[in-house]
């Protein structure tokens, strides 16, 4: 695979940004976000069962294995509109309190729906917001988790930044996103089955296959596992580190603030 550099992902710092294969304005990439996931919104969860065999379950129990939330903690969950990683922190501890920010109302009212269907009815708050701009006060939360919603901001660095601000020192920033594979062998597969089966399987069950288009392409332009990891440390965080999941195919990417 050719070695990619930052400007790959971000092609003039942070002016433009991908959109997709396409370059637009970084500015705008949130109403086009918005837009995918309104329209995939009630079909989300169960696209993700489809379209990962249900590893994506495996891979966020990794997650929550390394964060190992501590009782009591005040977390921040962002682009986690539909509650998989809320509920899994709370599940674990039923005494933290999880706030769930995400940009989409439609993917909020999806997880709300949900937690009262798991009866969970406490301990939760659900926030329409940009994970470059959150609205929230400094160093207010213990821990911040982001799973497959990093390739989707326009202003990546932007986003740490904002992730640094609201931890209070000692918190910790674990991200859980598509990678770049580092076996060469299943690359080729992988390719396959991303640009052949999965815009298929959005047409044929949540009926968008532009969508889930944009969701394969989102993948490819997102940053190398070790450029992700500069750009974590560039934002104040510290003892960066990153673990492949199934060959690179996903990474868990984790930081803290010293």
């Amino acid at each position: 695979m050719p070695v990619e550099t930052p400007s790959d992902h971000e092609p003039n710092g942070q002016d433009s940004t991908w959109f997709g294969f396409r370059r637009i304005e970084a500015g705008q990439k949130a109403a086009l976000v918005q837009g995918v996931f309104s329209s995939v919104a009630g079909k989300y969860d169960l696209m993700n069962d489809l379209m990962s065999g249900g590893i994506h379950r495996l891979w966020k129990s990794a997650m929550l294995d390394w964060l190992n939330p501590r009782a009591g903690w005040n977390s921040l969950d962002v682009a986690g509109g539909t509650g998989d990683i809320a509920f899994r922190i709370a599940e674990r501890q039923p005494s933290a309190h999880v706030t769930i920010c995400d940009l989409t109302p439609a993917m909020l009212e999806v997880g709300r729906d949900r937690a009262i269907d798991k009866g969970i009815l406490s301990g939760l708050d659900w926030v329409s917001g940009n994970a470059e701009d959150l609205p929230f006060g400094d160093m207010q939360f213990d821990s911040y988790t982001i799973a497959f919603g990093l390739r989707n901001v326009g202003r990546q660095q932007r986003a740490l930044e904002e992730a640094y601000r609201t931890l209070r020192p000692g918190g910790r920033f674990l991200c859980l996103e598509f990678s770049h594979v580092a076996l060469p062998a299943l690359a080729k597969l992988y390719d396959v089955y991303s640009f052949k089966v999965l815009p298929w399987l959005g047409q044929q069950v949540a009926g968008d296959r532009d969508s889930y288009q944009y969701l394969v392409e989102s993948i490819r332009k997102f940053p190398t596992q070790e450029t992700l990891a500069g750009m974590m440390s560039k934002a104040g965080f510290r003892n960066v580190t990153y673990r492949n999941l199934t060959g690179g195919i996903a990474a868990l990417h984790s930081g803290w603030r010293v």
